[in-house]
């Protein structure tokens, strides 16, 4: 029994079609694999990161370290990761080293290592202290105190000098000179005492004489 024109037709188209399905199947589930885009660069300050057409149904991860040291902790992403990190300033080359782990297999982690240079006119980037400048000792003449002078009570002021003699009083010798003399009282009294002495005897004899007569 012979097959009609029609299925003899339709068979080869079916697997022509089929055959269409599986190669665009193929080519859907290698395409995101295989468009898996790291790029990076770095310069003297800073890192810049760009991470393409990554599956985003699974688990990656960028890592960036220098000198051994986390630039940029381990970070998830999905599709993409783009980043730009500041370098620390620094005397010496820098080792940096890129790491991306990709969820969908090994084979599309990437592992690569760059160099950050000294940044020209760096220098040393140690800040130098600035000198306090020292004050000038300003030179103040002090007034010395005056020492505690002990008032001078007046028992203890110095006693007064003694007096001298004026040499102006003449000696008891010259007062015969000036016509006085220390006997001149004595001889004035007996001779008040002699006139007394008269006057009663006079009276008396007068009085006597009355009473003769009598």
């Amino acid at each position: 029994m012979t097959a009609s024109p029609r299925r003899a037709w339709s068979r080869p188209g079916t697997l022509i079609a089929a055959a269409a399905t599986g190669i665009i199947g193929l080519g859907l589930c290698a395409t995101p694999a295989s468009a898996h885009t790291p790029r990076w660069s770095a310069d003297c300050s800073k890192v810049e990161v760009h991470l393409n057409a990554y599956n985003d149904g699974v688990k990656n991860t960028v890592t960036i370290t220098a000198d051994g040291k986390d630039l940029l902790p381990a970070t998830e992403f999905g599709k993409s990761f783009e980043q730009t990190i500041d370098i620390p300033a620094h005397t010496a080359e820098v080792k940096l080293h890129l790491s991306v782990k990709a969820g969908d297999g090994e084979r599309y982690s990437f592992e690569d290592d760059k160099t950050s240079p000294v940044c020209q006119g760096s220098g040393d980037t140690t800040p130098t202290p600035t000198p306090t400048p020292t004050p000038t000792e300003t030179k103040t003449t002090e007034s010395p105190e005056p020492s505690e002078t002990p008032s001078e009570s007046a028992d203890t002021a110095p006693s007064a000098a003694p007096s001298t003699p004026s040499t102006d009083e003449s000696p008891a010798g010259d007062l015969a000179e000036t016509g006085a003399s220390s006997s001149t009282p004595l001889l004035a009294g007996g001779a008040a005492v002699a006139l007394l002495a008269g006057g009663g005897l006079l009276f008396a004899n007068r009085k006597r004489r009355a009473a003769a007569r009598h």
